[in-house]
């Protein structure tokens, strides 16, 4: 199975781990330590050895951190794990604190009203980030300190780094050689005037070389640093067992792989000015450089746009990869029917099934985070993982919420479901409506040249809105292909800045969320492209989403009168083109369920 379904945490680890971390605090002089949801290279997903949140707390979400403090532990958590971090924490021991609406500066100056010192691991936090909070404790008595990881110390069996082996990734899936990559990326640094750029996050490096890897579950990439040079040369630095001899044949010889521990030689070495993305680069980069007098250029990764900009090959192979996948999630939608309103399943017997379906294929290369699915009130918890303790058997009278994806060579996909197990409420059918109307918006959204995220995302929230509703998580997030199922710059959030372009993919996931009762969140997945002109149109670029996602939407959780008419023409419009596509690829009973699953409303 790819999928786990342990507890990798309990609440009641926490306090004894706590205590000892307090006992480290005391001998070194400090009045707390900072410990993030992060390793060196600052990505979304860790491997097990950085998992230092978890295992201090029990909190095994995807963003957050911990303020442990002699006296007072704060773990801060987003809108997207309210609920599950009160779940995993020992909440005589830790606090849940609300993050971003809590400033991480403002709580400590009310925790240490008489200042103090916090210690720091300058791998894990970036300068920009540590810079705000130094600026917001100015002049009230704390003090950051840089130091080693003192989880680390009191982590007897911590798992080694992860050792898994570079792949390169061929030309029929990028579209583009390393050395056409390189050779942009290189004009960029020299046009800004620098002499080179330190890569930190492993998406950028993969994109950057055409390469792949296996350091992080769900996540194809190899843990590394790089340095690229205005030729377009790259310093790769990792370990270099990594690399087989047809690895070293793929990079090239315009390309080395030294140990990472020459990282720090290769920094000092270098002349100024060279490029560090401040938000993401670990702080003992900017120390480095600057212990060695060379002049920094803070700028943004300068993969991070490009990367974004799916070229014509990686778009085309994402369409086929989510084809693909949308065949596994007719099978599963067609079995959970035929099961009734009254399924002998839990949660974890239909993230197997799924499983099976999508590694049917045989193109299967993993999954592309832990599938989230939850029955009735677990539903509610929108970053919800199923284990052993939790497992929930479906029942009547539940909306069951699916979320899930795959990695394929060709792209990788996300998607979700919410399903009605036997007849839905009023209640249901309202809020699920309400939910789809947002997904309508923002597929039929057309907007000028220029616009980002924050733009774009209240189409989302506007019938929810209207009904005094809303949900605590962005629309929509990037997507790689073929590496990190979250990906920047680009999002559909209140919060994004980043300008559209065309062949960014995104999410499109309007939900709603009611806790101890019920889930819902629909997902697909859109590219951005160019907008044709309209006869009314004035002389101005626009850009439109393509859907590319296909699989049924629950007719039974629709209130198709409280839909205008263009919303019945998109879902009508769309499951055609979901039949027309998928179904031919499917088995014949399953085709005969997706002819009424898709049939028009």
């Amino acid at each position: 199975m790819l999928q786990s379904f342990n507890a990798t945490t309990h609440p009641s680890d926490g306090p004894p781990r706590l205590a000892r971390l307090r006992d480290v605090l005391r001998k070194e002089g400090l009045s707390g330590f900072l410990v993030p949801r992060a390793d060196a290279h600052q990505g979304e997903n860790v491997p097990a050895r950085d998992e230092r949140l978890a295992w201090l707390t029990g909190f095994t979400g995807s963003a957050g951190f911990c303020a442990a403090l002699i006296d007072q532990a704060g773990v801060f958590i987003d809108g997207r794990y309210t609920l599950q971090v009160r779940d995993q924490i020992d909440l005589s021991h830790f606090t849940p604190v609300p993050w971003p609406s809590t400033d991480l500066g403002a709580w400590l100056k009310q925790a240490l009203p008489n200042g103090g010192i916090i210690g720091i691991d300058p791998w894990l936090h970036g300068k920009e980030q540590i810079d705000k909070l130094t600026q917001t404790l100015e002049g009230t008595g704390i003090t950051l300190r840089q130091s080693d990881n003192l989880v680390d110390r009191i982590w007897p069996d911590q798992p080694p780094p992860p050792s898994g082996a570079i792949q390169p990734h061929a030309l029929e899936f990028s579209g583009e050689p390393s050395a056409a990559k390189r050779k942009r990326i290189g004009a960029v640094i020299n046009a800004k005037g620098q002499s080179a750029a330190v890569l930190t996050l492993p998406d950028s490096i993969a994109w950057l070389l055409n390469i792949r890897g296996s350091d992080i579950e769900r996540t194809p990439v190899a843990l590394a640093f790089a340095i690229i040079d205005a030729a377009g040369k790259v310093a790769l630095f990792t370990d270099p067992a990594k690399a087989d001899a047809d690895v070293h044949g793929f990079l090239g010889p315009d390309i080395t792989i030294q140990p990472q521990d020459e990282f720090g030689l290769a920094l000092a070495a270098l002349s100024g000015p060279v490029g560090v993305d401040k938000t993401t680069a670990p702080l003992w980069i900017s120390d480095r450089l600057s212990a060695a007098k060379i002049a920094i250029d803070y700028a943004d990764d300068p993969c991070a746009l490009p990367k974004a900009r799916k070229n014509p090959v990686e778009i085309a192979g994402t369409k086929t990869a989510h084809l693909r996948d949308a065949v596994a999630m007719a099978e599963l939608l067609a079995w959970l029917d035929a099961q009734g309103p009254a399924p002998n399943l839990t949660e974890i017997d239909v993230v197997r099934k799924l499983e099976g379906l999508r590694s049917s294929s045989n193109l299967l290369i993993d999954i592309s985070f832990e599938t989230i699915c939850g029955t009735g009130p677990n539903g509610a918890i929108n970053h919800y993982r199923v284990t052993e303790d939790s497992n929930r058997t479906i029942q009547t009278g539940d909306l069951l919420l699916v979320d899930s994806g795959g990695q394929y060579r060709d792209g990788t996909t996300d998607i979700t479901r919410t399903i009605a197990i036997g007849p839905p409420t009023v209640e249901h059918r309202a809020c699920f409506t309400r939910v789809l109307q947002g997904v309508i918006a923002i597929s039929l959204a057309r907007w000028p040249v220029g616009l980002a995220g924050r733009d774009l995302d209240p189409l989302a929230r506007r019938a929810l809105w209207a009904a005094g509703q809303d949900f605590d998580h962005g629309t929509g997030h990037g997507v790689g292909v073929f590496l990190g199922v979250h990906e920047g710059p680009q999002r559909l959030s209140r919060i994004s800045t980043v300008p559209f372009e065309p062949g960014m993919i995104l999410s499109n996931e309007p939900g709603y969320y009611r806790e101890g009762e019920f889930g819902i969140r629909i997902e697909n997945l859109v590219v951005v492209e160019k907008a044709p002109d309209l006869p009314t149109g004035d002389p101005r670029a626009m850009l439109q989403f393509e859907t590319i996602t296909f699989a049924p939407i629950d007719r039974n959780l629709i209130d198709t009168a409280a839909l205008t008419a263009a919303e019945r023409d998109w879902v009508n419009a769309y499951h055609a083109e979901t039949y027309a596509k998928v179904a031919k690829n499917c088995t014949s009973e399953t085709r005969k369920w997706m002819k009424s699953a898709c049939a028009p409303i």
